[in-house]
């Protein structure tokens, strides 16, 4: 299971949420409720999905080292989220241009 939800998550780091999802209860031993998932599924997807696995790697818990790698998984969160904002400027100006 670990392999394909690897895979999945290099493809789409929601695509790799829905399979832990469906496959397994990792996000049930990791969250306390539904409601952080989901703003994780549409908002930072590669934070959540990090964090379900750091939690079930160690002691039922993020601790020392882990938490780098929930850190970094936010910063690539964020960069999507900038080079997103970047491309909708960069097609804007095209659009204008071209009138």
């Amino acid at each position: 299971m670990g392999c394909f939800v690897a895979l999945l998550a290099l493809l789409s780091p929601r695509l790799a949420l829905v399979a832990v999802w469906l496959f397994s209860n990792l996000l049930d031993r990791a969250y306390d409720g539904f409601l952080v998932p989901l703003l994780g599924f549409f908002l930072l997807p590669w934070t959540t999905l990090i964090y379900a696995v750091m939690w079930d790697a160690g002691t039922n818990g993020v601790e020392g080292i882990e938490w780098l790698f929930v850190i970094l998984a936010f910063l690539i969160d964020l960069g999507s989220w900038g080079a997103g904002g970047r491309g909708r400027r960069g097609r804007r100006r095209e659009v204008v241009y071209e009138r």
